[in-house]
């Protein structure tokens, strides 16, 4: 399979996901820079974490106008997978992919530490073989909200993707570290082949790391 992970100016997760790719499909991605304006074929696209152009303005709005974006919204559209973590995930929304929007969390404050999440979509090529797992969050804006019209669209076509949840599965408040509407972690799109998500699956893809939890997501895609 031939993966693309998207880089911009502020990205800090990209060699990270490249290694936790190739480690768990054999194939090391290509690197594509923001101002490529095309994609060759590909089984995955990557939009990784970090602060792209340093989060001015709103956090993933400038990196949504980068030249790139366009084939990946062309190519997302087609039907190829496309995983958006963190700053992704918020490129994604800002690039129209995925509904919603993520706001400054609601504690106003940077969160770096472990969560707890379960995938509420089972179906999806990123949740298939999802289970209750332990990533990392690092992020100042993962408050994700939407209207009462978006999210009951969301929970109609069972497009969230995880949730914040405690040691037994449950989602209660207790367990949201930022505020999100329905402790929402991560959302997929209609045709669930487009995933955002706030936790950082490749920042524990190996017994290093602390845990490997986060691999499961790869080997979702790949296996």
């Amino acid at each position: 399979m031939k993966s693309h992970v998207i880089v911009f100016p502020g990205s800090n997760c990209d060699r990270d996901v490249a290694v936790a790719i190739k480690n768990i499909s054999g194939q090391k991605p290509e690197m594509l820079w923001h101002k490529e304006t095309s994609i060759d074929h590909s089984d995955l696209i990557v939009v990784p974490g970090g602060f792209s152009y340093g989060d001015y303005l709103r956090c993933g709005a400038m990196a949504s106008t980068s030249p790139i974006m366009q084939d990946v919204v062309k190519k997302a559209k087609e039907g190829v997978p496309v995983l958006g973590i963190c700053n992704g995930f918020q490129i994604l929304i800002e690039s129209g992919l995925l509904d919603g929007a993520l706001m400054r969390n609601s504690s106003l404050s940077f969160i770096c530490r472990d969560v707890l999440i379960k995938s509420k979509n089972k179906s999806s090529v990123f949740t298939r073989k999802s289970k209750l797992a332990k990533m990392p969050i690092a992020h100042n804006e993962g408050n994700f909200f939407a209207t009462s019209e978006q999210l009951k669209k969301i929970e109609d076509n069972d497009q969230i993707a995880f949730q914040y949840c405690d040691e037994n599965g449950n989602v209660e408040q207790s367990s949201n570290p930022n505020g999100s509407l329905a402790n929402i972690a991560g959302i997929l799109n209609e045709n669930k082949n487009v995933l955002g998500m706030m936790p950082h699956p490749e920042r524990a893809a190996e017994k290093i790391h602390g845990c490997d939890d986060g691999k499961i997501i790869f080997e979702s895609i790949f296996n």
